[in-house]
């Protein structure tokens, strides 16, 4: 390879072209398309968690959980949830007598208790001496026109709003209906994720027609005199994992102030921010976030509010510095690959360490509160080199071609990669004695469904069946035999090595089980009667490649393979799948085996003992 660019008497213009068509990329990218947003995500995300690991949240931000303990612990005391409000109203006033600079629910008490009014009275009698208490409000989808009208809502609530505000202003809110009007403390509590799902964000408030609906940790911090950004949302700082911030369990806490002689701290609350709120997952709060996939919406808002309270939010960098780097990356390497003399592994090693130097400011600019977007660039600098590098391989790739060409007809791509890597040919895969599993599998009713449909019908279907049992017969690492007619032979244990041969060949006979009812739900009542039979047998064969010069089939030969096929022809009327004892034996605990009894099979002079499998559920 150190000779690549020898091979071309303008190496540079070729070069300079690919530099373009990759600068041309760039500008496509972070002006219109952003190709590469998700996978910016997923990196800069890898970052996230490597930084909030060494990071402890706001030791003055409590939540009061409603785990999965309270909600059991809480059931004779309160009943199945929802409780009654009068339950959180005397929590209130055991949390209100420890003084807490706020109480934030993150509850939507969005309909009044028609069966409990007095609960919900006895609630708002609480709330009324008490002006630190917060609601969350949320912001439905659908056509705003329809909503409440802003200027009366802003007669309830404060509503920041422009001198410009349209007054006829609508939008489609879900306030706390349950709670008085003048205990309406709220702010939204939507959150907007990114297009691939994750939240990495928070709004600090929603713009509608020049009135800003603020979300709910803004309006908290705003009421405690803490700067909010004029920016419409935040790119969230995490901290440590969701269970980062300190818990106190709602029932623990709530048995604790009925007690005579109460056992907790009197002023573990005491000028704490505290959240009460849920993160069982009974009660599908649930977020997807760069910190884990199954984050409590309780612990955002708490995030959210840390954040707020200490300004500790993610800065992005400005949207040219991607197009920028790319552009450095590739101008470093032009000048090495014009040269004569090219050493392609040299190039590449000074590359793979410059990455790791950009991959590292980026975790350190983390740690500074900026977000830098650094995959993108890299990629286009990696794209050049390797496009540099490219006759280099297709010449070494061009030796393989006849090889990967006969053994992607029965391998999957991946084990033929494999093969090739290790040197094999078909000469050296021909001859050999292998213990194996084989498979036949057979379509039954195909007679009455060919009386159904047209030769081209039968084609079609045919072929998006087959397709569906071979790709699971790869994916469990089996080699594909041929086909014969609707029938499909295939064995596992060559021409890779596979200790597990036989549980693999069980594993995918299953999975094309359940493949073959749902293509039959497909198919509907009038071809109910398409079904398949599959048989399974462990035991030596030869196994090579057979055929003429003109054209050779990598195959299994032997009495494994013929007692393989009969196994399969006894499936009907007995069982879908039927696996002989040797293949049972093989198998061991991988799975449960229910005995079908002794059958005498041609060419066997003792009966063949049969099973039908049982996946074994973990």
């Amino acid at each position: 390879m150190t000779d690549l660019m020898d091979k071309s008497r303008s190496p540079l213009s070729r070069i300079q072209l690919i530099a373009l068509a990759a600068l041309l990329l760039i500008m496509l990218n972070s002006v219109w398309l952003n190709l590469f947003s998700t996978l910016d995500h997923r990196l800069s995300d890898l970052v996230v968690r490597l930084v909030a690991q060494n990071l402890g949240p706001d030791p003055d931000i409590v939540i009061v959980d409603i785990d999965e303990a309270s909600i059991a612990a809480m059931q004779e005391t309160a009943g199945s949830w929802p409780w009654p409000r009068a339950v959180h109203g005397e929590l209130l006033q055991g949390i209100a007598r420890q003084q807490p600079r706020a109480i934030v629910f993150d509850i939507l008490f969005s309909e009044p208790d028609r069966y409990r009014p007095e609960s919900d009275q006895f609630f708002n009698e609480v709330l009324h001496d008490l002006h630190n208490v917060y609601f969350p409000m949320a912001q439905l989808e659908g056509n705003q026109t329809g909503g409440v009208p802003l200027s009366e809502m802003a007669r309830v609530i404060d509503i920041p709003h422009t001198a410009n505000a349209d007054p006829n202003a609508r939008a489609i809110l879900l306030p706390p209906q349950a709670v008085a009007t003048e205990s309406w403390r709220v702010g939204l509590i939507n959150l907007t994720e990114d297009t691939d799902g994750i939240t990495r964000r928070y709004d600090l408030y929603r713009e509608v027609s020049g009135w800003k609906l603020e979300s709910l940790p803004a309006r908290v911090m705003r009421d405690l005199d803490y700067i909010i950004p004029q920016q419409p949302d935040i790119s969230l700082h995490w901290r440590g994992d969701n269970n980062s911030f300190k818990r106190i369990s709602y029932s623990e806490l709530y048995a604790d102030q009925s007690r005579q002689k109460p056992q907790r701290d009197p002023h573990e609350l005491t000028g704490k921010i505290v959240i009460i709120g849920s993160t069982a997952t009974a009660m599908h709060d649930i977020r997807a976030t760069p910190v884990s996939n199954v984050y409590p919406g309780t612990a955002i808002l708490a995030t959210a509010l840390d954040n707020l309270k200490n300004q500790r939010y993610l800065h992005a960098a400005p949207s040219y510095f991607a197009p920028l780097l790319a552009m450095f990356l590739i101008a470093v390497q032009l000048p090495l690959f014009a040269r004569r003399r090219l050493d392609v592994f040299r190039i590449g090693g000074a590359l793979l360490l410059l990455s790791l130097i950009l991959l590292a400011a980026q975790y350190f600019a983390m740690k500074q509160l900026y977000s830098v977007a650094l995959l993108t660039p890299l990629l286009f600098g990696w794209a050049f080199y390797f496009a540099a590098a490219l006759s280099e391989y297709l010449r070494e790739k061009k030796s393989r071609e006849q090889t990967v060409r006969i053994f992607n007809r029965f391998l999957d791509p991946r084990v033929v990669s494999s093969l090739v890597a290790q040197g094999e040919t078909p000469q050296s895969l021909s001859g050999q004695a292998r213990e194996i599993t084989v498979l036949f599998s057979d379509i039954r009713g195909f007679t009455t469904l060919s009386e159904k449909r047209s030769p081209e019908e039968i084609v079609s279907l045919l072929n998006r069946y087959f397709s569906l049992q071979v790709g699971i017969i790869f994916r469990h690492g089996g080699t594909l035999d041929k086909f014969i007619g609707d029938a499909i032979m295939a064995f596992w244990g060559a021409p890779q090595d596979d200790p597990q041969h036989a549980q693999h060949a069980v594993a995918a006979a299953l999975e094309m089980e359940q493949s073959l009812l749902r293509f039959k739900e497909e198919l509907g009542e009038d071809d109910k009667d398409f079904d398949v039979g599959i048989g399974i047998h462990t035991g030596k064969a030869v196994v090579g490649f057979i055929g003429s010069d003109a054209r050779m089939d990598y195959t299994a030969i032997g009495d494994t393979v013929n007692l393989s096929s009969r196994i399969e022809g006894l499936t009907k009327g007995v069982a879908r799948i039927l696996v002989s004892g040797d293949t049972a034996a093989h198998c061991k605990d991988a799975f449960d085996f229910t005995p079908t009894g002794s059958y005498k099979v041609k060419g066997r002079v003792q009966e063949v003992e049969l099973f039908t499998p049982v996946q074994v559920t973990p």
